[in-house]
């Protein structure tokens, strides 16, 4: 079921050699630099080292360039389930996602953009996006409200002739510390008395520069503010856009969020596989290489019996995901969201599980940026809560459930 076509093989076999022979060598000098050059109390200042756009010219050449876009036209039209395997690559590493052009928020900014966007909105937007020109950032979480349960929000975007008034507080957007960061979509509520509650808000794309746009600060992810990523927190006050500027027309904004998260969520939870991975050599290979009571770390108490739970959970949750993947490809978004809702509880935890090991046999390594342990550790937590909680996703599943016996899950008079 899950067999790569030659075309697809091709493409994993690429990035894998890649990653090994172009980015693991200079990754961790590369990272180090980046925090040299990005002083965490001056986002206004953060940049990019040098070498990571001669990487990306580099990956560009051989066509590991947009490889998550199932258009031709765009990407190289692998799959949703072939490019799985390619994202649990790319997520054993921090700095291949961008390297490549696959990285979040872009890639699913870029994906429904192409989805929904107008022809202009494509033209201008797009197409710089997918030549990695610019960067994007996605504003839906706000500080206010319980953004668990979406209706909450509480930003608007109201019609007045043919402009937008946009107007709110969004945070934990991610990459708006980014010195590429061009254009936000903005998801909002339109108000309309017509219309159910889910046919009320809308997604607008605004230019990072527009008047009343205010970028107030960024948000460290247990005290690391991710630079020259950031997430940040920004204002909208009566800031005017074209009515143009809607992505698919007032009103569709849950529906356009539904095309984005879906595969996404196969991104994000195959990136979560990669990491655990990565995290399970690792761990391995410290626990092995270091001694304690005249035996190998790894030796010790319940060590082994904890490689064998990690290899069982990262190969459950791979092949759950790649499901997942197979579903969506073969029967659409809607037919997979029981699977689509499971892997975003089962792969972060997956994760944070087999990180927190490799972590406690490094000892205080396991705590230091001498691996990618932290980065993968706050990576885990972080996607528990982005793109829903697991709370919200069980909830999914077990409305889907009842709903198969016949019985619903609100609450009985």
């Amino acid at each position: 079921m899950f067999q790569l076509t030659e075309k697809a093989k091709h493409f994993y076999d690429l990035a894998q050699r890649f990653i090994q022979d172009e980015i693991e060598p200079i990754e961790q000098e590369f990272w180090h630099k980046v925090h040299q050059l990005n002083p965490s109390d001056d986002w206004t200042s953060w940049t990019w080292p040098a070498e990571l756009e001669v990487l990306k010219q580099k990956a560009k050449s051989q066509n590991l360039w947009n490889l998550f876009l199932p258009d031709p036209e765009f990407g190289q039209g692998l799959t949703v389930q072939e490019y799985a395997h390619i994202a649990e690559l790319t997520g054993r590493s921090l700095l291949a996602p961008t390297v490549f052009n696959c990285n979040a928020p872009d890639s699913g900014n870029m994906e429904l953009i192409w989805r929904y966007g107008s022809a202009q909105q494509k033209e201008q937007w797009l197409k710089p996006l997918l030549d990695g020109k610019i960067r994007s950032v996605f504003c839906m979480t706000e500080p206010e409200v319980a953004s668990s349960d979406a209706t909450n929000m509480q930003a608007t975007a109201v019609i007045e002739g043919d402009e937008i008034v946009l107007n709110g507080r969004k945070w934990w957007s991610s990459g708006l510390g980014d010195p590429n960061a061009k254009i936000i979509i903005f998801m909002a509520h339109t108000p309309d008395a017509n219309k159910g509650r889910h046919q009320q808000h809308s997604m607008v794309l605004v230019p990072v520069e527009t008047e009343g746009v205010k970028i107030e600060r960024m948000l460290p992810v247990f005290g690391d503010y991710d630079a020259p990523h950031g997430h940040g927190e920004v204002t909208f006050n009566n800031v005017r856009v074209p009515v143009t500027h809607f992505i698919g027309g007032a009103g569709q904004g849950f529906e356009i969020a539904q095309g984005r998260l879906g595969p996404g969520r196969i991104h994000h939870c195959m990136r979560c596989i990669g990491a655990a991975e990565k995290s399970l050599e690792l761990m391995i290979d410290r626990g092995m290489q270091r001694k304690a009571f005249g035996k190998e770390i790894l030796k010790l108490g319940g060590n082994l019996e904890r490689v064998a739970e990690a290899r069982l959970a990262i190969d459950q949750a791979r092949l759950l995901t790649l499901y997942a993947a197979y579903k969506m490809d073969k029967l659409g978004n809607m037919a997979a969201l029981t699977e689509i809702s499971a892997i975003k509880v089962v792969a972060p935890s997956v994760l944070e599980k087999v990180v927190d090991m490799a972590m406690q046999i490094h000892g205080g390594a396991g705590l230091s940026r001498d691996t990618p342990l932290t980065g993968f550790f706050a990576q885990a937590r972080a996607l528990r809560l982005a793109d829903g909680p697991d709370e919200v996703h069980k909830g999914m599943i077990a409305k889907l459930e009842l709903a198969k016996r016949g019985f619903s899950t609100r609450h009985s008079q």
